[in-house]
């Protein structure tokens, strides 16, 4: 991967953070453990490698997930956002601003993968935007999530 400089956050836009440089190894882990880190029934990360990451808006919580590994998330919307280990930092693929850019190219832990994860593919597919009951729902819809670009300011979610 070349050198970038890549920003992203949660989904509420407390947390924030900019990846600068070449990331590292971009992985999906099927574990146990990081499908309950992400509700999920796997968890895309990617290394930081050599580059260097500057949390810009906020910081995240973190969570000692195991003793050889803590996660970062975000204490208002919990977004998940990091794990660190001795090995190196990675970063939730998914929190990024444009995740394609940053895709996994291996994935571990694959003996915790869901025996319905193959099926995913082959599944009956739904395009909301073609739905009109889904489009009516997001017309009306009021959302308060985080643009996928970084913003000056961001208002937070007013009761």
């Amino acid at each position: 991967m070349s050198a970038v400089s890549l920003s992203g956050g949660c989904q509420c836009g407390a947390v924030r953070f900019r990846l600068t440089g070449a990331p590292g190894t971009s992985s999906v882990c099927y574990c146990r453990m990081c499908q309950k880190a992400s509700a999920s029934h796997a968890l895309a990360l990617v290394s930081v490698g050599d580059a260097t990451v500057e949390w810009t808006r906020g910081d995240p919580c973190w969570f000692q997930s195991s003793d050889a590994a803590r996660r970062g998330f975000c204490e208002k919307c919990g977004t998940p956002l990091a794990y660190d280990a001795p090995d190196g930092l990675a970063l939730s693929v998914l929190a990024f601003d444009d995740p394609d850019r940053v895709a996994p190219t291996i994935a571990y832990g694959v003996e915790g993968r869901r025996i319905w994860c193959d099926a995913i593919p082959d599944l009956p597919e739904r395009h909301s935007l073609e739905d009109p009951d889904a489009v009516s729902f997001l017309e009306k819809m009021v959302s308060y999530q985080h643009p996928d670009h970084d913003t000056d300011t961001w208002p937070e979610r007013k009761p």
